[in-house]
């Protein structure tokens, strides 16, 4: 057996989770205040996720690169590899805030979007 302690970000509560597994499967958690506080801790021991914010470079817009924001979390292990992917990626002016920039990122199920709009200049 083996524990963890860790902080729930859930919510403003921050309450301090203490997981056990055992040979790394979830068995048990203490310490959360909440339903959310256990599920958070479940999924951040057995496969980790995150949102993704960076941003790409934009062609013909007042600025020149685009913040975008994946639309769902993304795998952990795998926010790096986007993050490589996405400095390849150069988009043209007009850009609407939500408008798909990446469509499956990586083969993910996820898509990239534009976090704000830009105009044509």
């Amino acid at each position: 057996m083996e524990t963890k302690v860790m902080n729930c970000i859930m919510c403003p509560m921050g309450c301090e989770l203490t997981v056990t597994l055992d040979n790394g499967k979830f068995v048990s958690v203490t310490g959360n205040s909440c339903p959310r506080g256990a599920k958070y801790a479940e999924t951040e021991v057995t496969d980790p996720k995150r949102m993704l914010t960076t941003t790409v470079r934009i062609k013909g817009g007042l600025l020149p690169l685009l913040p975008v924001v994946s639309a769902d979390v993304l795998p952990k292990g795998k926010i790096a590899d986007c993050v490589a992917f996405l400095r390849n990626v150069t988009v043209e002016a007009p850009v609407q805030a939500g408008d798909v920039v990446v469509s499956n990122i990586l083969g993910l199920g996820v898509d990239i979007i534009a976090g704000r709009g830009m105009e044509k200049i």
